[in-house]
């Protein structure tokens, strides 16, 4: 199970406590340390199979020893589950504005302070009295501030390979002066260092005339002074650190209804995530993780219209490229990502608004979802199809390109026949062919299965009735053709 950690300072090692809630919706306790944990567990060579993800229905994990263990948890008295965090419910109140300005300081102990004593406050427990305690997302400028940790993190997270090379001038070199900000260049001073992209030329040197000497002073040279981030790789791998726990905070403030409103509305906070998950092939996995999540808990309230809205945007993201980021972790080889991605269209379905910028993507959507549900992984079975239950109630032409996906009715009755061990899950599969049914252009594929059927109608009696009714759609309409000859089922 994914152990949950206490804040800690920056330089000291992460402990790891008891997780009570595995399978629950309750946001985790992170800290800023990178975690080690997955490499901990590929070296002990240890078999236990993970609990079932959030948001999934229980028992619908990859192996019953988890589950087990999990039910164990829950079936424990209190006292034996560990140590439990309590904050005053008034600290947010007397302390917003110097989290707020503690965050926007770029020192270290400041930010790192900020950080931990946010993670305490978004990380609410399911029996947490805290019921009066001020939205934090309401707090002025704290949901900014946190994004300016991820953002700057993003600004110098590309790779060195990728950085802009320096273009080669000949224009005017033979000139004292080229005009192109290279003045300092080209007249011989060392006296200043030299950071490409960063105030170079003109507007990044102050000079002033003393005694016939110039001096010369870069804006950028408040970055070398003490508990400020450095920029090297030990600077990098801190600033990573903060961006980490950064979007585990605004992944926790998902969780709370009083701010998924105003977070769902917050066009620099959708941008940043889905940013985050569009990189996903170079970017830290659990920034990545984090800010999947918190797209799929404001799933419900979001609306792609956003991105093309007159709020001021600071990243540029489309509609078209947000759902191209999404349909990159569909595609994933993790299966956390891909869960989450299922589970993520199947929400933004349900907003008619959403259905525009989604239709261009549906052949790639559901053949990507008919796959998941071949997989062994039963959750994955559990998000596509809970995906597909909303995909096909859409439209007319939704429906017709499922039931003419190749595989798509025999994994469907599989997960029925198999049967897969949330009910829940195996009663989608059975609306779904229902659903498939109601098309006419459909009825000459789904009579290829009659027997199959008919075979769940009389040895399944919780799915009978969905059975009986999709029988009765094949047979008894009188534009079926065979509708005489196999009647009895409408009797």
């Amino acid at each position: 199970m994914d152990p949950r950690r206490s804040p800690t300072k920056m330089p000291t090692k992460p402990k790891t406590v008891r997780n009570r809630f595995a399978n629950s919706k309750t946001p985790r306790v992170r800290n800023m340390q990178k975690r080690e944990q997955g490499k901990s567990g590929g070296s002990g060579g240890g078999g236990a199979a993970p609990p079932a993800k959030r948001g999934r229905p229980f028992g619908s994990g990859s192996g019953s020893a988890s589950a087990a263990a999990s039910a164990a948890d829950s079936a424990a008295p209190s006292t034996l589950l560990g140590p439990s965090l309590h904050v005053h419910n008034s600290f947010a109140d007397q302390n917003n504005k110097r989290i707020v300005l503690a965050l926007q300081s770029g020192l270290k102990s400041e930010l790192t302070w900020a950080l931990n004593t946010l993670t305490l406050l978004s990380f609410k427990e399911k029996d947490d009295m805290r019921k009066d305690a001020t939205p934090l997302a309401k707090i002025p400028g704290l949901l900014d501030a946190l994004l300016q940790a991820i953002d700057d993190w993003r600004d110098i997270a590309l790779p060195k390979e990728l950085a802009k090379s320096t273009r080669v001038r000949t224009l005017g070199a033979n000139s004292v002066v080229t005009g192109f900000g290279n003045e300092y260049q080209a007249l011989g001073s060392t006296s200043a260092l030299h950071r490409p992209g960063v105030g170079s030329g003109s507007a990044g040197i102050e000079s002033t005339q003393h005694s016939g000497v110039t001096k010369s002073r870069f804006t950028e040279l408040w970055l070398d002074e003490d508990g400020l981030f450095n920029l090297d790789d030990e600077g990098r791998a801190e600033k990573q650190q903060c961006a980490v726990a950064a979007s585990n905070i605004i992944r926790n403030f998902s969780f709370m209804p009083d701010n998924e409103v105003i977070m769902a509305q917050h066009r620099h906070c959708l941008e940043t995530a889905f940013q985050c998950i569009e990189d996903h092939l170079v970017e830290d996995e659990e920034l990545v993780t984090n800010a999947l999540e918190t797209i799929v808990n404001l799933a419900p309230l979001l609306d792609l219209r956003i991105f093309s809205s007159s709020k001021p945007s600071f990243i540029k993201i489309t509609e078209k490229r947000a759902i191209q980021a999404i349909m990159g972790m569909l595609e994933s080889a993790v299966k956390a990502w891909h869960c989450a991605a299922a589970e993520l269209l199947g929400r933004l379905i349900i907003n008619p608004d959403n259905e525009p910028f989604l239709l261009p993507f549906f052949p790639q959507i559901h053949k990507r979802l008919i796959d998941l549900i071949s997989m062994p992984a039963l959750d994955a079975q559990a998000a596509a199809i809970g995906a597909l239950y909303n995909l096909a109630e859409v439209n007319m032409d939704c429906r017709l390109k499922i039931a003419n996906e190749r595989w798509a009715i025999d994994r469907l009755l599989k997960v029925i026949k198999t049967p897969h061990p949330v009910p829940e899950v195996c009663r989608k599969a059975a609306m779904i062919l229902e659903s498939l049914v109601s098309e006419p252009q459909n009825r000459s594929l789904l009579l290829a299965y009659e027997n199959a059927f008919a075979e769940i109608l009389f040895t399944d009696g919780r799915y009978s009735d969905t059975f009986a009714r999709i029988l009765y759609e094949l047979t008894s309409r009188p534009n079926n053709k065979v509708a005489t000859a196999r009647g009895i089922w409408g009797m």
